[in-house]
């Protein structure tokens, strides 16, 4: 745990969020469990976990009870005492409030979120509350009820063979450093913390 901790402060620049989208066919529970819980140990403030078949969010239970065993037997971490809140009204992504903020996506929380958004903005326009002139990159982002109160990802470490990320966030996307791994299965930490001495060391020239 205390050699998590080393590595997470020696990195020269630590993402806030990262993103893990798997493209793979057949999602491993325990191997993602494994890189949540590794984003935990280094110190990343909020994960999110996407699949484009959404196998993840219908069976987010399953995963949270494999990430809480991880987190006793990794990190000596009972996070079964902390509150379990639910991302959207829907309850279909949790939240678990233990050293980072998870949320567990799949594809209706991409481009259908932002037609939602759109058709939210325009009922408002409707009913006077807002002009069109009002709309803006805040504004939508306010709208977005799949990533309230998340920040765009710095990072999306992509698994697969797919050249895609298949539809994750494709609005929070813009700026997002994106590491493409073979494959989540068996992968080990030390795969991992190369992707994020990678993007430590890539310099980010924001369209420039």
């Amino acid at each position: 745990r205390q050699r998590w901790r080393a590595d997470g402060r020696a990195l020269r620049k630590l993402p806030v969020h990262v993103g893990l989208v798997v493209t793979e066919e057949e999602p491993s529970y325990a191997d993602m469990a494994s890189l949540v819980v590794w984003c935990m140990a280094v110190g990343i403030s909020y994960v999110s976990v996407y699949d484009h078949n959404g196998i993840f969010k219908r069976n987010n239970s399953r995963l949270m009870d494999e990430i809480l065993k991880q987190q006793q037997e990794l990190l000596g971490l009972d996070c079964s005492k902390y509150t379990r809140e639910f991302a959207n009204h829907d309850k279909t992504g949790q939240v678990l409030n233990c050293q980072s903020t998870l949320k567990v996506l799949s594809p209706e929380d991409g481009k259908a979120d932002i037609v939602k958004a759109a058709q939210k903005f325009c009922q408002l326009v409707a009913q006077q509350q807002r002009t069109h002139s009002d709309l803006d990159v805040n504004m939508l982002d306010n709208l977005l009820s799949s990533t309230n109160g998340f920040p765009d990802p710095d990072l999306v470490l992509k698994f697969g063979p797919v050249d895609s990320t298949l539809g994750f966030l494709p609005w929070h996307i813009r700026l997002t450093e994106i590491i493409s791994l073979p494959s989540h299965l068996n992968i080990s930490y030390e795969e991992f913390f190369s992707a994020l001495h990678h993007y430590a060391a890539c310099e980010q020239r924001w369209g420039k």
